[in-house]
């Protein structure tokens, strides 16, 4: 049996209509696209894809369940691992997890592992996926989640399906996390992402949103006075990072983390109907070169803005972002601003901004993550004429929690110290970017799914104990 080098192509909308509206870029699989895929894998024996899952999918099973046209079975087989699939088929980096891996790789293209997992959750909620709920015990122990990203999510379906009783706390007012406020709607649908959580709430998992935990309650309130007897923190990266420099204090600079919320979570891309303005001028620049930066850039052009620039100190080579990211937003028009260090945003007596000064960059000798250092060439300065200027350079903790939480040890930066969940503080658990500092949502998740074990392990030990003790 010969198979196809290239992947099933993915109907997308054409750039030239998209790059004008938030609806979904990339359509989906129809079901004969699906199974025509499906046929690509090559049921590999070791499947040395599952070594690139964070989460452990069984990934020839459920593909082999597409070649069937069993595709309720081929969802049972994902969500038996995976609580998130149509969100993980949309935006995981495949290329550098399961389908990396891939057999098919080595001669052409990788099978397209992602596309599938995100055709199979959406045909399962087109037609109805029924999900029973948890029979809980009258004596089910409690535990609490603190935010409702993806590692949060994670533990919550992961200890409830294992008949504990989980409680999710969400300081704004939906749950979701940066899946709801971070990444924009043409990539991630927000009715898909509340489809995924209203699962979970059909397994019993309980959440309370509008609730900062460090200000409505403590972790040791939660402990010690509400009932839980375990609490995981999973309340990611959402403290923007700056770059210190002048002009950062001028009208028309944005983080890339609130311009990205207003747009996404408050819908800003909605106005007037939904009561959220945002300022975008004509010519916008955005510093940084990870998958934030390209939200970012995407964003702005969809808002109407006539020009975006990338600005990025190193070349397209080493930029952090998704491949399909870059291409995706280079066919919009975002055009890229490349070996380019900003200096300095200039502003006007009304104190709005006018430009961006650079310097013009080399690529010198690799730093310590493996890229080659960009290298200052004296005299070589510009200025880029700009209204708008987003700083995508990525994030941090919020401190709150770590400051009314005594004993918990944090790093230098500020992340929670944590080893396969556990923190320094006992039935104190963490995981994602709370740990780790901002990465992928697969990654948060597979944090998750360890600290899950990690607390099941826990609450069995003392439950154990407290039996023998009396």
């Amino acid at each position: 049996m010969s198979f196809a080098l290239g992947k099933t192509k993915m109907p997308e909308q054409s750039p030239a209509v998209r790059n004008k509206n938030f609806s979904e870029v990339a359509l989906g699989y129809s079901d004969d696209d699906a199974i025509l895929e499906a046929r690509r894998c090559l049921q590999c024996k070791t499947a040395p894809c599952r070594k690139g899952c964070p989460v452990e999918v069984d990934i020839p099973a459920f593909i082999n369940q597409i070649k069937q046209g069993d595709i309720e079975s081929s969802n049972l087989i994902i969500k038996s691992t995976n609580a998130l699939p149509a969100v993980c088929g949309r935006v995981c980096p495949q290329e550098e997890q399961c389908e990396k891996y891939c057999v098919l790789a080595k001669k052409g293209e990788a099978v397209g592992i992602g596309r599938l997992e995100r055709f199979v959750a959406d045909y399962a909620r087109a037609h109805g996926e029924v999900l029973n709920a948890v029979e809980f015990a009258a004596d089910a122990q409690r535990v609490a989640a603190i935010g409702s990203g993806p590692a949060s999510l994670t533990v919550a379906g992961e200890l409830a399906k294992r008949g504990y009783k989980v409680t999710v706390f969400e300081a704004l007012h939906l749950p979701g996390g940066v899946l709801m406020y971070g990444i924009p709607e043409f990539r991630l649908p927000k009715d898909i992402v509340q489809a995924e959580i209203a699962n979970l709430r059909k397994l019993g998992v309980e959440i309370v949103v509008n609730s900062v935990i460090g200000q409505t309650f403590t972790v040791d309130e939660l402990l010690d006075e509400e009932g839980f007897h375990a609490v995981f923190i999973g309340t990611g990266a959402g403290l923007p990072h700056f770059m210190g420099m002048e002009g950062e204090n001028l009208n028309g600079v944005y983080s890339a983390n609130e311009f990205l919320t207003r747009c996404n979570l408050m819908k800003a891309y909605q106005f007037p109907e939904y009561k959220t303005p945002i300022h975008v001028g004509n010519h916008v620049a955005v510093i940084g070169g990870g998958n934030v930066a390209m939200d970012a850039a995407r964003t702005a052009l969809r808002l109407g803005a006539q020009k975006v620039y990338i600005v990025y100190r190193r070349s397209e080579e080493e930029m952090p972002a998704r491949r399909e990211e870059v291409h995706h937003a280079k066919e919009e028009g975002v055009g890229l601003r490349l070996l380019t260090s900003p200096v300095s945003i200039t502003g006007n007596t009304k104190g709005w901004v006018t430009g961006l000064k650079t310097l013009c960059m080399k690529l010198g000798e690799p730093d310590s993550s493996g890229r080659r250092r960009p290298v200052e060439i004296p005299g070589a300065e510009a200025e880029l004429a700009v209204d708008t200027v987003i700083i995508a350079i990525g994030q941090g903790p919020n401190p709150l929690l770590q400051a009314t939480t005594p004993g918990l040890a944090v790093d230098k930066r500020g992340n929670i110290a944590a080893e396969t969940g556990k923190t320094s503080r006992t039935g104190v658990f963490a995981g994602g970017d709370i740990v780790t500092g901002a990465a992928t949502v697969i990654l948060a998740m597979g944090a998750g799914k360890k600290a899950a074990t990690a607390i099941d392990a826990y609450l069995k030990q003392s439950k154990t104990a407290q039996a023998c003790s009396g």
